[in-house]
């Protein structure tokens, strides 16, 4: 390769090699290096390297608490969204017949992220509310007597709000997926003798398997790294890792807040290495 190449190649690589140092690896390192700081009350952060923001919160049971607390909603709503965004997929690519109707519909999917997460994520308080749509429905028709509590402020609109919310960041690589799927295979499977199930099982499921680990990273960033839907949603009953980060933010306990947000990114880190390694997304891509 020439000089002259190399140069280009070089300025190419540039422009996102400035943006990964400036907005990932600094903050990043930054959060690093403060979580091994000392915090002294009426002082702040004081520069003194020491373990003990990371030995305080792996010996507490209230951020494992909270851990187990962000992974129990993490998988629910990963099953839930994979459930939804596998079907929807599904019905848009190989049951919608004209090409643009199933854009349509897809598009049609969408119309609810024209509005912020806050917004749709508060419209779901008339509907659960003890005098809300659902209760008011169920009593009208005589369902029930009472106006069920469990449906706001709990673990449930926790998840339901989840599942509203980052449902199409599941989707959109399913679906992605599947339009890449060459229809023929499917009608030489069923030729052979295999019956609808067969061949999503042993066709449509494993070409999608790309979309399906772009989505589940997608989703399980987006759930742990979340803190306002557990916190409104929930009216405070329920908690997760990140909660914990705000009440030290709150606290100006930087160094402990630190310690925290790096024990969360290992974890995500974990997970999605586990994800990588069930599929190659990067051999997938380039097919």
């Amino acid at each position: 390769m020439s000089a002259r190449s190399s140069l280009a190649a070089q300025l190419q690589v540039a422009p996102m090699a400035i943006v990964l140092l400036l907005f990932f690896i600094i903050p990043v390192a930054l959060v690093v290096i403060v979580s091994f700081f000392r915090y002294q009350m009426l002082v702040g952060l004081v520069p003194d390297f020491t373990f003990k923001n990371y030995y305080d919160l792996l010996s507490n049971p209230t951020t494992w608490a909270l851990y187990l607390s962000t992974i129990k909603f993490t998988l629910i709503v990963l099953a839930i969204t994979l459930v939804l965004g596998f079907w929807l997929s599904y019905f848009l690519v190989f049951h919608v017949r004209h090409l643009m109707v199933a854009i349509g519909l897809f598009l049609v999917c969408t119309v609810p992220f024209w509005t912020s997460n806050i917004i749709r994520m508060i419209s779901w308080r008339p509907v659960l509310g003890r005098e809300g749509l659902i209760n008011q429905g169920l009593q009208g028709i005589g369902v029930i007597e009472q106006p069920l509590d469990w449906l706001l402020f709990s673990d449930f609109s926790v998840v339901v709000t989840y599942v509203h919310l980052f449902t199409l960041f599941m989707m959109v690589p399913i679906f992605n997926s599947m339009a890449r799927i060459d229809k023929a295979l499917l009608e030489a499977a069923i030729d052979a003798g295999a019956t609808r199930w067969g061949v999503v099982w042993n066709v449509v499921l494993p070409l999608s398997k790309t979309g399906i680990a772009l989505g589940s990273l997608f989703v399980v960033t987006l759930v742990m790294g979340d803190f306002a839907v557990v916190k409104v949603m929930s009216g405070g009953l329920s908690g997760s890792a990140t909660s914990g980060i705000f009440n030290d933010l709150q606290f100006l306990n930087y160094p402990r807040a630190a310690a925290n947000a790096v024990i969360l990114l290992v974890i995500v880190m974990l997970i999605a290495s586990g994800i990588f390694r069930l599929v190659d997304v990067r051999k997938e891509l380039v097919r």
